[in-house]
């Protein structure tokens, strides 16, 4: 993967950086690439059991298009008439969004300066986001005359609602770290300088737990929020059968009765 997004595996952690500080860790074509790539990793290895989403830097956890690159890609596409420029959303966006939402394992995003377009997207594509009390965020789409992208327009407004998220993205502006929490988007605030290893601590904690579990967990919420209720019992009855087969339930059981601490082996 290109030095543009650090990949690291450790103890069932897997760790992704976003690493273009200089830019405020816009995305370019090749750190969306690399960006995809890892994400995917993460996803699909079965010894990662949560990720940790990140950026270097204390300015920016990602914001956005790297616009830079994008006009020139637009200037391409005028002179060539090939229109490639935005299949990025599909190329792109679409895959990591997938990646990370869908993931069979816990995604922690650690947001440590200005999430905006794309940045605030994929932050909100992961379940449960650790804010930098000195980061904001915006959706930014409309100031650039582009509609939504990278999963916002499903996931905004399933975290503030419908009205909340129509509002932030017909009129962008920057929402405070402390605004961000009282919406919901900030599952927890922090001070800065503590951010990371208060995220590690979280990410750790839940690559060290029921891997299996937490799979079930992400699944039954999602399902849950386009089903009726019976079909979501239904799913809950599914996903209870499959969690009460796994070896961490046994454990966990046999731990209970032990009166000791489970050791979960994610499976």
């Amino acid at each position: 993967m290109a030095d543009t997004v650090l990949y690291e595996v450790s103890d069932g952690l897997a760790t992704i950086t976003l690493n273009r500080p200089e830019a405020m860790n816009a995305l370019n074509v090749v750190a969306k690439v690399a960006l995809r790539e890892a994400v995917e990793s993460a996803a699909g290895d079965p010894a990662v059991r949560a990720v940790l989403l990140t950026a270097a830097g204390d300015r920016a956890f990602c914001v956005g298009q790297d616009l830079k690159e994008h006009i020139g890609l637009l200037v391409q596409d005028r002179e060539t008439g090939s229109g490639q420029t935005m299949s990025t959303v599909r190329e792109h966006y679409n895959p990591i969004v997938r990646a990370l939402a869908g993931a069979a394992k816990p995604v922690v995003a650690a947001v440590n300066g200005v999430a905006a377009g794309a940045g605030f997207g994929f932050a909100l594509a992961a379940d449960y986001r650790i804010v930098a009390d000195t980061a904001a965020f915006n959706t930014s789409f409309a100031g650039v005359a582009l509609t939504a992208d990278s999963g916002i327009s499903w996931t905004l407004p399933r975290v503030v609602g419908p009205g909340r998220a129509t509002d932030l993205l017909l009129f962008p502006r920057s929402i405070s770290a402390q605004e961000a929490y009282d919406l919901g988007v900030a599952n927890r605030l922090v001070p800065a300088g503590e951010l990371r290893a208060e995220a590690e601590k979280v990410a750790r904690a839940l690559a060290e737990g029921p891997t299996v579990a937490y799979a079930a967990l992400k699944e039954s919420v999602a399902f849950g929020l386009t089903h009726s209720l019976e079909e979501a019992l239904e799913k809950e009855d599914e996903l209870q059968t499959r969690a009460g087969s796994s070896e961490d339930h046994a454990i966990a059981v046999q731990a209970f009765v032990n009166k000791e601490k489970p050791k979960y082996l994610g499976r």
